[in-house]
């Protein structure tokens, strides 16, 4: 009965792409499998209405109808406007999805193979590749040389010569390309939209269990973080341990399951630890960092004065020279930045990475003999700190927006599940 009412639905919104369908409709008729079809692509492609499909992967139930349906109601390449793109020069233009176009693809996805190594998932939004030519990756600034074309189909592979506009393949022999970055003609380079990845919101440590694994840990979660851009891998520090990072517990026991089957490391995983982030929420004027040190012969001296001012959240770092007079030497000024990009890494509060502030270099001195670039660095450093103390320091923690769906039924239970995480309730439909 459900299934007959929701048929129903369907029937009516597919009617309603034209007056014909609707009198035929209203007037009793059936609509026929290729009328139905037809009406259903048109209003998707108008964004009238969103198809959906019922199925499970995991027992290959409607996988089949799913696929079909991407193939007879979505926009082909044709269907759909010009792609939007920059020139290296930052200004806007299109692509055409034209074989006769200047060529341009996008890599989505990279994927290690046992056969044949690394490879590169692209779309191709313009123009024709053949195996063998060599493409540009504007992101890297380098050409590359295609080897093999291969067309995917699920477990199985065709070997190509050629790809066309709108064609999904991947290549093999690409080094440098990463998830998000243009692929272009090395003759008209043109720069698409990238992908946005979130940053991390989780960490864990993880070790080998045995010094065989060691060795093979570090290869295969650099080839996990090549395919998984949201997924960070580094060594920290001051104790040793590698720490991964992801968007989740359930992402990161996947990746440690894959590390075990695909590369056969057994590594023991510690316990979460959520990332948060340290910022400030006072504006501090005239912080001043001066380092010296005199041990006989030639010393050290390096002196700045900052500002402090917190900025937007996801704004990021931002370091501003407003150096007169030549106080600081201009081959000095680098090195304040790169004292206080290092500091950003460990805050004050409890050794989180810093973000969103801006820091001003307006005053300073130095020494003839004395000054130099790591007597400045170390200079900026500490009046970085400094000032981090003075402008009331504050811990950040993640916040993830989430749309949940549920039955007016379990509306208030939802809600009150939500609360009870300190979540904001931002609207209800």
């Amino acid at each position: 009965a459900s299934a007959e009412e929701w048929r129903e639905k369907m029937l009516e919104a597919a009617a309603e792409s034209s007056e014909e369908l609707m009198e035929k409709y209203l007037g009793g008729e059936g609509l026929t499998e290729e009328e139905i079809k037809g009406a259903l692509r048109q209003r998707t492609i108008a964004n009238e209405i969103v198809p959906m499909l019922c199925g499970t992967a995991f027992k290959n139930k409607g996988v089949q109808a799913m696929l079909d349906a991407v193939v007879e109601l979505l926009p082909s390449p044709l269907d759909v406007p010009p792609v939007p793109c920059e020139l290296e020069d930052g200004t806007p233009t299109t692509r055409e999805a034209s074989d006769s176009a200047k060529f341009s693809a996008l890599a989505f996805k990279i994927m290690t193979d046992p056969f044949v190594g690394q490879l590169i998932f692209f779309r191709v939004y313009s123009g024709v590749m053949k195996s063998g030519d060599t493409i540009y990756n504007p992101i890297k600034g380098k050409k590359e040389r295609v080897g093999r074309l291969l067309q995917m189909h699920a477990n199985e592979r065709e070997e190509i010569k050629e790809v066309f506009a709108g064609d999904i393949a991947a290549a093999v022999g690409l080094k440098d390309a990463t998830t998000g970055e243009t692929l272009c003609d090395p003759d008209s380079i043109v720069i698409l939209e990238r992908m946005v990845f979130p940053e991390p919101v989780i960490s864990q440590a993880v070790e080998p269990k045995t010094k065989a694994d060691q060795e093979k840990m570090g290869l295969a979660l650099n080839r996990l973080a090549q395919e998984d851009p949201s997924f960070r891998v580094k060594t920290d520090e001051e104790s040793g341990q590698t720490i991964i990072s992801g968007m989740g517990e359930l992402h990161l026991e996947i990746l440690v399951d894959r590390m075990k089957r695909e590369f056969g490391v057994e590594a023991t995983v510690g316990k979460p630890q959520v990332a948060y982030r340290e910022t400030i929420r006072k504006v501090c004027e005239e912080i001043e960092g001066k380092f010296v040190k005199q041990s006989g012969g030639r010393g050290q001296y390096g002196h700045v004065v900052l500002k402090l001012e917190p900025q937007a959240p996801g704004k990021g770092f931002e370091f501003v020279d407003a150096i007169k007079g030549g106080v600081v030497p201009r081959e000095y000024i680098p090195a304040v930045e790169k004292g206080i990009i290092e500091t950003l890494n460990s805050g004050i509060l409890a050794g989180y990475p810093v973000v969103d502030i801006k820091a001003t270099l307006f005053f300073g001195s130095y020494h003839d003999v004395d000054s130099n670039e790591n007597a400045f660095k170390m200079a900026g450093s500490m009046a970085f700190k400094d000032g981090m103390r003075k402008a009331s320091p504050v811990l950040l923690e993640p916040m993830m927006a989430v749309e949940v769906e549920t039955p007016e039924d379990f509306m208030g239970n939802v809600m009150g599940d939500l609360s009870s995480r300190r979540g904001i309730l931002q609207g209800m439909d």
